[in-house]
């Protein structure tokens, strides 16, 4: 079985299970987002916690073991991408990436932020004019190193 194959399971026995990721999450004690990655196949599980996914979905264990492997991380071509939420995430980044590249450099100094030691966070606001989407992204500051 191929990793693309495992995570089409993954959803359909999520669909078939009416489960979101958040109640996955809760079950493995983890947070939503990394769960999400990590069955879109962008992070990898320990075999402790793939083998409750397994249980949880009634997957393959086969699927479990894929969940274990190290990713090739960046699931995303090098196009622009179509999906309209992920192409709006793409146009925030392509308007506002190099003024807050400038901010964070305004703060910090020459450097970037970490999407190694990094944590990232999605939650609803509810508003009377329309709900809201907040994306809270928190990673470690890595100054360049001079020699």
């Amino acid at each position: 079985m191929k990793r693309e194959e495992c995570t089409e399971k993954i959803i359909d026995a999520m669909r078939q299970k009416n489960l979101t990721f958040e109640e996955i999450a809760r079950k493995i004690g983890k947070h939503k987002v990394w769960v999400a990655s990590a069955l879109h196949g962008q992070a990898s599980m320990s075999k402790e916690e793939s083998e409750k996914v397994v249980a949880i979905l009634g997957l393959d264990p086969e699927c479990g073991r894929l969940l274990q492997e190290c990713p090739y991380k960046g699931a995303l071509s090098t196009t622009v991408p179509t999906d309209p939420l992920i192409y709006r995430l793409y146009e925030i980044m392509a308007i506002y990436g190099v003024p807050m590249k400038s901010i964070v450099h305004e703060m910090f100094g020459d450097g970037i932020m970490s999407a190694i030691d990094f944590e990232i966070d999605i939650r609803k606001k509810e508003d009377p004019k329309g709900d809201r989407v907040v994306i809270e992204l928190n990673g470690k500051f890595l100054p360049y190193k001079k020699w």
